[in-house]
């Protein structure tokens, strides 16, 4: 499968926000879009003038990158959005957020999306007691992410559980440090989704 090979860093610098990509570094002074939180390349610090189209483009790039996601697979998921009744942005955004690697990296048992897909594949995650390596697998209400045994003393597991507390958990998850184990109690309305985006924008730009 294809995948996104260059700096995570410039990313950030392209879209003029911190996605924080990158785990534990995003919040030292080491991130760089701290150090120069202008987009990258020669003409970065022009100020230039977007049309209509490439604002709502650049935000659905936005979004396709904090969830570290191809532009075929997040087509997928807006169009299961669009079937499904609701507000298609909200749904939208449900859908991102029910990913088990999105749901990894919430609970705080790794410090990125891009971790959690990495642990993910090599074999460290159960779900309901059952072994679960797909990054893309959506989860329920009700459903137990765990650590498998074995992998309790991976150490990119326990660092990003010793600094959970930066981040902190969401209120529709629930964990329990002492046994790697996390819940879904429900999912996310719109407002406890706090990151910077404006779906309808992506849904304007999709329905042209």
């Amino acid at each position: 499968m294809a995948r996104y090979r260059g700096s995570l860093c410039r990313l950030c610098r392209s879209e003029g926000l911190k996605l924080f990509l990158k785990g534990d570094r995003c919040y030292s002074d080491k991130c760089a879009f701290e150090r120069r939180g202008y987009a990258p390349g020669e003409h970065g610090q022009s100020r230039r003038k977007r049309t209509d189209y490439g604002v709502q483009l650049r935000e659905k790039q936005k979004l396709k990158r904090m969830y570290g996601l191809l532009e075929r697979q997040f087509r997928g998921y807006f169009e299961k959005a669009d079937k499904k009744q609701g507000v298609t942005g909200t749904n939208l955004l449900i859908f991102l957020e029910r990913r088990l690697d999105n749901m990894v990296y919430r609970l705080g048992l790794s410090n990125s999306r891009n971790e959690a897909r990495q642990l993910i594949k090599h074999d460290h995650f159960m779900i309901n007691g059952k072994k679960v390596n797909i990054p893309s697998y959506l989860v329920t209400v009700g459903d137990q992410i765990q650590v498998r045994e074995k992998s309790r003393k991976v150490s990119r597991i326990l660092e990003a559980v010793d600094t959970v507390a930066r981040r902190g958990i969401p209120q529709w998850l629930e964990l329990d440090k002492d046994n790697f184990t996390g819940t879904v109690k429900r999912f996310p309305s719109r407002e406890e989704m706090t990151m910077p985006i404006q779906e309808q924008l992506v849904v304007e730009l999709y329905s042209k």
